[in-house]
């Protein structure tokens, strides 16, 4: 977590998932603060890398300057952009957030690669309900209102049946200074983006909410006609679907968002040589084992694909299934080229790897005396020392 300070306000934000490639931003509802955000990320940070913000008068980003307008809300989302040097992003927004992406998509598309909004609409509520509000919380404080925000924000069921995520929801509302909460009830009630919303050009997804009393399934599909080619995706949740129902809503995006560069390329490369990936992959996992294998596979980044699918589809794809020599044959030759190479790593993995060839104990041995002879005693008894720990592991 860190903090910039953005338009004399000090910005509250953090990044999570992946340390490179195209970011996710994501801005939170009226009431909440980038925790809200939590399941959604747990289910993406291994695909993305995602930007959460407190947007001012929430959570640590406090409301300095009264009265804030939505063009306030979205000039944040810029400064903090152009803070962190960060050129385009996808802009995924719920209620509150929603408004603020659509405000920037409107104003400026060129930083809006693909637009998620939530539970949102291009208007949301009426004046007179802003007012009330207004006047209640002014008047009694926050905790007057928790009840009737917790009954739009979930539904029930939900609410009943997990009451450590109502008790955090509940802190993270009661944690807001009702001046920061005002400001922004007031700045939602003073934008009305109907007669604009067709100017956003950006890809949109909108994600509306079976249960949603506050923005409901009709205010999405208001956006979804206005805004051309627009996709639009029903969840069962009330208002917070992002809390309510994360894995959806974590799909949801998956299908919408690109892939990152790393899955991409592994994906075109697999269509690409099909059968000499699969072949390759079949041996590999023959050979060293599935457990192996997996392990390299969930490490795979934009950065060492390239390697990663070269091992594959050349060297277990191209060689290893060539007819000329036995599996068993090229795990004694394996074994001696890494002695006289002194790669350690790689000679305990083909140890452990030679067993699934069919290579027996005193033949591993016979290879190590043979090569003291052509590769000398220290590299011998080096090998010796890193196959008896192998052996030791495996209780040989």
């Amino acid at each position: 977590m860190a903090e910039l300070v953005i338009n004399g306000t000090p910005m509250h934000y953090q990044f999570d998932g992946l340390e490179q490639g195209p970011v996710v931003l994501f801005s939170n509802s009226l009431g909440a603060d980038l925790t809200m955000w939590d399941g959604v990320a747990d289910k993406l940070r291994a695909h993305f890398r995602m930007l959460r913000y407190d947007t001012r008068g929430h959570g640590q980003t406090p409301a300095l300057a009264s009265p804030i307008s939505m063009a306030d809300l979205g000039q944040d989302v810029i400064g903090l952009l152009d803070a962190l040097k960060i050129q385009t992003i996808y802009f995924c927004g719920l209620s509150m957030g929603g408004l603020i992406g659509q405000w920037l998509a409107i104003h400026h598309p060129e930083r809006i690669s693909k637009l998620v909004l939530s539970n949102t609409a291009a208007k949301i509520g009426t004046s007179t309900t802003w007012n009330e509000r207004i006047e209640t919380v002014s008047q009694q404080g926050l905790s007057s209102i928790v009840d009737a925000v917790l009954s739009r924000w979930l539904t029930p069921e939900f609410r009943h049946a997990n009451p450590d995520t109502l008790t955090r929801l509940l802190a993270t509302f009661r944690a807001n200074t009702d001046a920061g909460y005002l400001a922004c009830c007031a700045a939602i009630r003073d934008t009305d983006l109907r007669d604009d919303i067709h100017r956003i050009t950006a890809p949109t997804l909108i994600i509306a909410g079976t249960h949603d009393p506050v923005t409901t399934v009709a205010d999405g599909q208001l956006i979804q006609k206005k805004i051309t080619d627009a996709q639009l995706v029903e969840l069962a949740a009330a208002h917070l679907s992002a809390v309510e129902v994360a894995d959806a809503f974590a799909q949801a995006l998956q299908e919408f968002l690109p892939k990152p560069i790393a899955e991409q390329k592994c994906l075109e490369w697999m269509l690409s040589d099909r059968a000499t990936y699969d072949a390759g992959m079949a041996v590999r996992r023959d050979v060293l084992g599935s457990a192996h294998v997996d392990r390299a596979n969930a490490g795979i980044t934009d950065f060492n694909a390239d390697f990663q699918d070269f091992i594959t589809r050349y060297a277990w794809g191209e060689i290893w299934t060539r007819p000329g020599l036995s599996r068993h044959s090229r795990s004694l030759i394996t074994l001696g080229m890494l002695i006289a190479l002194n790669r350690e790593a790689e000679f305990k993995m083909h140890v452990r790897a030679a067993f699934n060839n069919g290579v027996t104990v005193d033949e591993i041995k016979e290879v190590i005396m043979h090569s003291a002879l052509y590769c000398g005693l220290p590299a011998a008894n080096a090998a010796f020392h890193a196959a008896s720990e192998i052996l030791n592991e495996q209780r040989l």
